[in-house]
Formats: structure tokens, C-alpha cells, sequence
């Protein structure tokens, strides 16, 4: 089991998510964020170096059992991107996902998913 997490741009947030559904991925779990990546564009405001300031994005969580690791990270890749991919696209991590429990159930692992 694996653990997909997405911070994307905001505006791409409806694309993403019919393109999840399309690929039979449904189970998603969405959180407005902010932040800022790379981009070190400090400016200067009245003679004093001012980091960029923290900008609106999306974050996407999604467990997965492995078989549906490939394809949810294809498809996020292929919804987010802006074109070719511009600045500021956002990030895909995947990490290992030690359990999962429903906690309705009980249920553990690739079922509770």
C-alpha cells in the first residue's frame, strides 16, 4: 500500500479529479494549502529583501493499493500539468503506507483501501 500525496495548482483541481474518476480512482481526500516551491524571486520593498509570500494550492491525498500506484500517478501527472509544465505545477510524493483501518468495520490493509 502506498500513500500519494499531491500538491497541485488550484485551477487544476476539477481536472485532476475527473481524471481520477475516469481512471476509477474515487477515494480521494482534498485540502486547501499554501506554500511556495523553488522559486526564490526575493523582491525589495523599500530597500529590505521580502521573501515571496505563500500562495493557494491543493493537496491531494489518495491511498492506493500497489497495483493502482502506476496509473494514479500517471494521471495525476498528465491532469496538472499546464502544457508543456510551467513553474509551479506542484509535486507528487508517494510514500509507504504501513495500514490502513476502516473504522466502521475494522477492516485492515489493501481491504480497508
Amino acid at each position: 500500500m502506498k500513500m500519494v500525496v499531491a500538491v497541485i495548482q488550484p485551477d487544476k483541481l476539477d481536472e485532476v479529479r475527473q481524471a481520477l474518476i475516469d481512471a476509477e480512482i474515487t477515494r480521494i481526500t482534498v485540502s486547501r494549502v499554501t506554500g511556495h516551491g523553488r522559486a526564490q524571486d526575493l523582491s525589495l520593498y523599500r530597500g529590505q529583501e521580502v521573501a515571496p509570500d505563500l500562495l493557494p494550492k491543493v493537496r491531494i491525498e489518495i491511498a492506493v493499493n500497489d497495483a493502482f500506484l502506476q496509473i494514479t500517478v500517471d494521471t495525476i501527472l498528465a491532469a496538472a500539468r499546464h502544457g508543456e509544465g510551467a513553474l509551479g505545477d506542484g509535486k507528487i510524493f508517494v510514500m509507504p503506507l504501513e495500514d490502513c483501518i476502516r473504522i466502521r468495520t475494522g477492516e485492515r490493509g489493501g481491504e480497508a483501501i
